[in-house]
């Protein structure tokens, strides 16, 4: 419609891990993982069969709950540098955009995990509304979830490896 312009959101977040870059740009690059760090209640499920080859121009398939009601959800891969950088974006799905930036630093001994989400809602004079009410809540509490998630699988999993190793020396 002429005359109407989109508003666009804006979503940062940023973790820090105490594990190299390359151990988290790897679990950050099997698609698989994906199911992993999504809140059970959104009843996501990838269906792009595993593994997948992610590249630019890779796209991804997915079936998941907003508020109960039923989506497919597919994702292109844009950018693709590993292990510093990927970016995906909304091809098809919930909303009018879904630009999504996985950015991966080296910092402080570990490694700085930040989002950069940019989206659109629709509903025309509705969204701020749809957004203040509904969108909004629910983006920043899957990305907390999400953080938690990430924050402890990888943690538990190196300290399960860990457990699992032998000493490096004996007393």
């Amino acid at each position: 419609m002429k005359g109407c312009s989109v508003r666009i959101r804006k979503l940062e977040t940023e973790l820090w891990l105490p594990l190299p870059i390359e151990e988290v740009f790897a679990f950050f690059s099997d698609a698989g993982n994906l199911a992993k760090i999504t809140p059970p209640w959104m009843n996501f499920r990838i269906l792009t069969p595993l593994p997948v080859d992610m590249r630019p121009g890779t796209l991804l398939d997915y079936r998941l709950k907003v508020r109960g009601l039923p989506i497919r959800w597919r994702t292109e891969i844009l950018e693709w540098d590993p292990p510093h950088r990927f970016v995906d974006h909304q091809v098809k799905g919930p909303y009018k955009q879904w630009l999504h930036k996985h950015i991966f630093e080296p910092k402080g001994g570990g490694t700085s995990v930040r989002d950069e989400v940019d989206y659109a809602v629709p509903g025309w004079v509705f969204e701020p509304l749809l957004h203040w009410l509904f969108v909004g809540p629910d983006v920043r509490k899957i990305f907390a979830y999400r953080a938690e998630k990430i924050d402890e699988l990888l943690l538990t999993a190196r300290h399960a490896d860990k457990a699992l190793s032998p000493p490096n020396s004996f007393v």
